[in-house]
């Protein structure tokens, strides 16, 4: 196999190359072995699967419906690529007995269309609108591995980790906002086995970046002076001023992140205490971080005595407070990405990291609803959250309890070690 990302290359034979991978499966499924013909992006997707104890022989859940569905996706950014998708591949999936589906950041199913008869097949295992295919509730799939991984993958029989999706092959990419460059979901073609060819994840990867620029089409024009600032989920800033995208240093993305929470300015002292943890650096090394930022900024958004910023500021991190304050929990979630400057440990950036996070996992718990619960204990910054587990645990039917108890027990048992 000449490229990891491809399930079968042109001219395999793909009854073969199944029951190679469904011998493979057994393996790892009785013995946690990986062993040939199976991939790396698909043995590394396993063992995340198992460590978040997906089911093997369960399905996926539904966590949206009727009218909560459709107020979800119509108000979901990609609703307006949703012409695109039918434009390019509607066809294609009725011609060839496929289906277009689209899921949102956290791997749930936001529309699936083609063919009647892979859509009838395909809702036995409850790949629906309003399912969550996400990687760490459904294992290896498409479009939940392509979130998880963040690039075009294909995925073809006992590859996937829930036995009853061995029959399909689907080919998934990743969406992403063009101007923040934010992940919205990912773009996904499933069917047979005449999936299995690099040509199909080439097309679904073509789609996606096709989609982005209609996004960047459709995205309205920056206002005259307007500065953005994009820092949940990413180590380094991305600023967006007049149209102009800049990525940060690690350094000047906390400096900007300070100054943005205090549009009244900051003395040097002030600046120097949020953001160095050692007490022993020297105004003289700040006034050279400030120096450097202006450069990349310049004179005329950065200013001193005091240091400020003069032209407002929209960062995502007070996108995400004001939805909170006015109590828009889900539309909060959807806007949070991740931790606020994750590797940041500047001591005044950790409080506002933190500070949000508790914020909104708060909100959540007391909110009570399964699918914004499944959103934070899913993700990279809440897998190991006790308390939003436990309150997961409890929203859920007891029919689909066990994966998230077993996960409750397993942190408990760390926790009193």
């Amino acid at each position: 196999m000449t490229d990891t990302w491809v399930a079968l290359e042109a001219g395999a034979d793909p009854a073969r190359r199944r029951r190679a991978l469904r011998g493979a499966y057994e393996s790892f499924a009785a013995a946690g072995r990986v062993e040939h013909p199976v991939r790396k992006v698909v043995a590394d997707s396993w063992q995340r699967s198992a460590r978040a104890h997906v089911s093997r022989e369960g399905t996926a859940s539904v966590e949206l419906s009727g009218d909560g569905l459709a107020a979800y996706r119509d108000g979901h950014p990609l609703a307006r690529v949703m012409p695109l998708f039918r434009e390019l591949m509607g066809a294609y999936a009725m011609d060839g007995e496929h289906l277009l589906a689209v899921c949102d950041a956290h791997g749930r199913l936001l529309w699936v269309e083609g063919h009647a008869t892979p859509r009838r097949q395909a809702g036995r295992m409850n790949f629906v609108p309003g399912a969550r295919w996400a990687e760490s509730a459904t294992g290896t799939n498409a479009p939940g591995t392509a979130i998880a991984v963040d690039r075009p993958v294909q995925v073809f029989a006992a590859e996937h980790f829930q036995r009853p999706v061995h029959p399909w092959t689907c080919a998934a990419a990743p969406v992403h906002d063009p101007v923040t460059g934010r992940l919205l979901g990912a773009v996904d073609i499933t069917g047979g086995d005449r999936l299995a060819h690099p040509h199909s994840l080439a097309f679904v990867g073509a789609v996606a970046r096709a989609a982005e620029s209609q996004l960047a089409l459709l995205a309205p024009p920056p206002a005259t002076g307007s500065v953005q600032v994009s820092v949940l989920g990413r180590d380094e800033a991305l600023l967006v001023a007049d149209g102009r995208k800049t990525a940060l240093s690690r350094r000047h993305s906390e400096i900007l992140t300070l100054l943005a929470r205090r549009p009244e300015g900051v003395t040097g002292d002030e600046l120097l205490v949020q953001l160095y943890e050692d007490e022993s650096v020297t105004p003289v090394t700040l006034r050279a971080e400030l120096f450097r930022l202006r450069g990349v900024l310049g004179p005329e958004l950065l200013r001193s005595r005091p240091y400020r910023l003069t032209a407002p500021v929209d960062t995502d991190f007070d996108g995400v407070a004001r939805r909170l304050a006015s109590g828009a929990v889900t539309s909060a979630m959807s806007a949070y990405t991740g931790p606020l400057l994750p590797g940041s440990r500047a001591p005044g950036v950790v409080r506002l990291r933190e500070r949000l996070a508790a914020e909104l996992r708060s909100a959540l718990i007391a909110r009570g609803d399964p699918g914004l619960l499944a959103d934070w204990a899913y993700s990279p910054w809440g897998e190991d959250d006790l308390s939003v587990w436990r309150a997961l645990a409890v929203s859920l039917p007891v029919s689909q309890r066990s994966s998230a108890l077993a996960r409750v027990h397993e942190l408990d048992s760390w926790q009193r070690s």
